[in-house]
C-alpha cells in the first residue's frame, strides 16, 4: 500500500512548511485618556483579507530566500510601524499543526523587541495600525494571543535577571525612572527605598556627576549602567551588530505594507 493510500504513512511523511516572520513590540506607555501610570503596550495591525478578516495580528513580513532571519524581522517590523528598536531578540519557533487555517502548514519564527517610549510615539499609525495595552488584548488571528502571552513572560522573566531593562531607557537615567520600568514590566508596585538598596548593591548601576533638570523638587541623581559587569543573557543590546548596521541581504526588499501579518507571507499577493 502506498503512503498516499495510507492516512497514518501519510501524517509522517516529510512536510515543507511556509516560514513567515513576526515581531512583538513593546514599548511602556501611559494612557492619554486615563493618565495612568505606564503599561506595556504592543501595535497590531489589522488584518484585510481572510482568514480572520477584520481581526488584529502581529505585525509580520516575507522571509525573502537570501535573507537572514534577524534582518527579516527588523525590515518588516520597520516597514509596518517605522520603527527601528535596539533591542530585537528571536523569542520562539511556533509552529503547532493547527495553528493556520491555511492548507499550507506556517511555522512562525516570533522575534521580540523593545523600543522607549519617545520612540514609540514616532511610530507609525494609521488605519489599521493600533497600539494596544498588553494586558487587555482582544482575540487576535491564529495563536497570536498566545505568542503575547508567551512573550510578556519572557520579558518579565528577564527583567529580574538581566539589564533589559536598559532598552525602555535612554543612556543615563534616574533610580526612579528605573522602578517605572520594573513596576510597568512586573505589573507591582515596588517599595522605593528597598529597590534602591537591591540596585545600588547590585552594582550594576553606577551614579554620574549629572542631575536630572526641570523637577519641582530637588533634582535626582541620574545613572547609567555598569559596562564593566556581563550579565546574565542580555539579549542583543547595541554592543552587538545591530540588523540595521548594514543593508539586508535580500534582494528587491519592498515595504509590504502596514496590514501585513505572518500568515499572509507564504501566499500571493
Amino acid at each position: 500500500m502506498s503512503s498516499s493510500e495510507n492516512p497514518e504513512a501519510r501524517a509522517h511523511e516529510p512536510v515543507s512548511a511556509l516560514l513567515a516572520v513576526s515581531t512583538v513590540i513593546f514599548a511602556l506607555r501611559t494612557d492619554e485618556q486615563t493618565g495612568d501610570v505606564p503599561q506595556v503596550w504592543l501595535p497590531l495591525v489589522r488584518r484585510i483579507r481572510s482568514p480572520f478578516e477584520g481581526r488584529w495580528a502581529l505585525p509580520g513580513g516575507p522571509l525573502h530566500l537570501d535573507e537572514d532571519l534577524p534582518f527579516a524581522a527588523a525590515r518588516t517590523l520597520h516597514d509596518t510601524t517605522g520603527l527601528r528598536p535596539r533591542y530585537l531578540e528571536q523569542l520562539y519557533a511556533f509552529g503547532d499543526v493547527r495553528r493556520s487555517t491555511a492548507a499550507d502548514r506556517v511555522v512562525s519564527i516570533v522575534y521580540w523587541a523593545l523600543v522607549r517610549s519617545d520612540e514609540a510615539s514616532r511610530a507609525s499609525v494609521g488605519e489599521n495600525v493600533r497600539w494596544f495595552p498588553a494586558d487587555d488584548l482582544p482575540e487576535l488571528a491564529f495563536d497570536h494571543n498566545l505568542i503575547v502571552d508567551y512573550a510578556l513572560w519572557r520579558l518579565r522573566t528577564k527583567m529580574e535577571y538581566s539589564r533589559i531593562a536598559h532598552a525602555f531607557l535612554g543612556e543615563t537615567f534616574t533610580l526612579a525612572q528605573l522602578r517605572e520600568v520594573h513596576e510597568a514590566v512586573l505589573g507591582r508596585a515596588l517599595d522605593p527605598a528597598n529597590f534602591r538598596r537591591t540596585i545600588e548593591g547590585s552594582g550594576t548601576v553606577v551614579a554620574t556627576d549629572q542631575y536630572l533638570t526641570g523637577t519641582r523638587h530637588r533634582p535626582p541623581r541620574l545613572y547609567r549602567y555598569n559596562g564593566s559587569i556581563d550579565l546574565a543573557d542580555q539579549g542583543p543590546l547595541p554592543r552587538q551588530r545591530h540588523p540595521f548596521d548594514a543593508p539586508p541581504t535580500a534582494t528587491g526588499s519592498t515595504a509590504t505594507g502596514s496590514t501585513s501579518s505572518e500568515e499572509d507571507e507564504g501566499h500571493a499577493k
